[in-house]
């Protein structure tokens, strides 16, 4: 008994310790803490009321960029929401847009990891949506060198104007008997097959089958792009997208592409394409594309800095994601605006008709001699910005924007659709003129933070001038062919202009016309 009694009071003892030695740190760190000097307390950028559990996820509206415009106006350029548990500042005003994209940009070039983008570009090894640092900057200086410099965007020029031409003829074809011409539809063919030939080596719309495969999967991608799951900003919610669908949806599109694109490497691989071409004289077919130059880096770097194929898919999937879907959105939203406006439209086509004087086509060349034709695309892409909401951003540490307090790991959304209709900025912003673009020197390309649908700084797109090069060329073409009427007799002004949402906007509905061609 006095044995058990002894091997109790140790096992007390032996309890008693940890608990008082634990107490007596509890009162030490409490009287260190009041008698510490009180922390400054932060000053936050304004922000709504938010509930519990979802933030201010209540106060996204179908269009985003349209609900944070409304909120910014009452809470101003820099607000703070709370996207469930995820901190969001919005920025909705050049000045903001400056100190962000320009004067911190270091601090603000990280991506945030989106979870569908994410498992969409092989684990973000793209350019968009890969985080900040050296993987970043290496395919970026590919993106940039090899795929986007000017040299590459001159070599694809007989493409562009090659399947710009092709348009018009199939227009002509679909309105030769005054039918209505789904003109959304023919852009999207076009705009695909000017990527497929640079990028793939050739176009697929010949091949029925497959060329509607690509381009139902081509769309399904850049729909999910711009899809976010609850689970994003409720984690503990994340089973849902098992629930309605979202996840099989996201693998399967992300498997069919990746199928296709194997496929594609594996007949560029077979042809041995690139091998015995000289690199001055790229010129589409019959030089080299897009998968092409990425092989051939590939090889020439397998020593040093080997590239692997997941990186050239997803750059491959950059390149469509962010040149087509942007493109169609461009086109189809210039020629509704310009069929709004038949002053606008006749003032683009004495422009355009003047220049071509009586050649039969368009090339690259004339583009430079018409200066209201780039003030339309500039009005457009101010009016309707192909992405109305920048690709977010992410801070890498503590910092101060225009005097708030902004956390390290707070997610970044620019409203670049918002600031280019800014009242303090633009004249009249709700009107299409772009006369305001006559005597200017505003322009799209990140270096004027009132007109940003392409982005600025570090993360901005590098595939700015061979997208403008595909609008350009496109737009002067159609105002010169043809004539524009509405079916039915509608009158322009009735013209629907809701917007779809996705990560780009498009039209709601498909742009129908009537077209007549135009007789010298």
């Amino acid at each position: 008994m006095p044995i058990q009694r002894a091997m109790k009071m140790v096992a007390y003892q032996t309890l008693i310790v940890p608990l008082v030695s634990l107490l007596l740190f509890i009162i030490f760190l409490y009287r260190r803490r009041s008698t510490a000097a009180p922390q400054p307390r932060k000053r936050l950028p304004p922000s709504p009321r938010k509930l519990p559990i979802i933030g201010n996820l209540y106060q996204l509206g179908v269009y985003p960029h349209r609900s944070f415009q409304a909120l910014s106006r009452r809470y101003g350029q820099l607000m703070l929401l709370h996207l469930g548990q995820v901190p969001v500042l919005v920025v909705s005003s050049a000045d903001a847009a400056c100190e962000i994209m320009k004067n911190q940009d270091l601090i603000f070039s990280n991506r945030p990891k989106l979870s569908i983008p994410d498992r969409l570009t092989y684990g973000s090894r793209d350019v968009a949506f890969v985080p900040y640092g050296e993987y970043w900057r290496q395919a970026r200086r590919i993106c940039v060198l090899q795929l986007l410099s000017n040299k590459r965007v001159q070599s694809f020029r007989r493409v562009r104007e090659e399947e710009t031409s092709a348009m018009i003829d199939r227009i002509r074809q679909l309105g030769s008997s005054s039918s209505v011409v789904n003109l959304s539809d023919v852009l999207v063919t076009t705009t695909n097959d000017v990527f497929c030939r640079v990028a793939l080596g050739r176009k697929y719309s010949n091949d029925d089958g497959q060329g509607r495969k690509f381009k139902k999967f081509l769309g399904e991608f850049v729909e999910l792009l711009g899809t976010s799951s609850i689970g994003e900003y409720i984690p503990w919610l994340a089973w849902t997208s098992q629930v309605d669908g979202l996840d099989s949806k996201v693998e399967k599109v992300a498997k069919l592409f990746d199928e296709f694109l194997e496929g594609v490497l594996q007949e560029h691989r077979d042809r041995k394409k690139g091998e015995n071409i000289c690199d001055e004289g790229f010129s589409g077919d019959g030089g080299l594309d897009f998968v092409d130059i990425l092989l051939q880096f590939q090889k020439e770097n397998k020593g040093s800095s080997p590239v692997e194929v997941d990186t050239i898919k997803a750059i491959i999937l950059d390149m469509f994601a962010a040149g087509t879907d942007t493109t169609v959105s461009t086109l189809e939203w210039s020629i509704a605006e310009l069929i709004r406006n038949p002053r606008t439209m006749k003032t683009l086509q004495n422009e355009v008709r003047e220049v071509a004087g009586m050649k039969e086509e368009i090339s690259e060349d004339d583009l430079e001699k018409m200066h209201y034709l780039k003030a339309v695309i500039k009005e457009s892409l101010r009016l309707h910005s192909p992405v109305p909401l920048l690709v977010p951003r992410e801070s890498t540490q503590d910092t101060k924007v225009m005097g708030y307090d902004i956390s390290a790991g707070t997610r970044v959304i620019v409203n670049a659709w918002a600031i280019a209709r800014d009242p303090s900025l633009w004249e009249n912003p709700e009107e299409f003129h772009p006369e305001r673009f006559l005597e200017t020197s505003i322009d799209f390309r990140g270096l004027h933070f009132q007109l940003i649908p392409f982005g600025a700084g570090r993360r901005g797109c590098p595939g700015v001038e061979f997208a403008v090069a595909v609008n350009e060329l496109a737009l002067a073409k159609l105002v010169h062919k043809f004539e524009f009427a509405l079916p039915d007799g509608g009158e322009e002004e009735d013209l629907d202009m809701t917007e779809s949402y996705g990560i780009t906007v498009h039209r709601k509905f498909p742009l129908l016309v009537l077209t007549t061609p135009y007789t010298y």
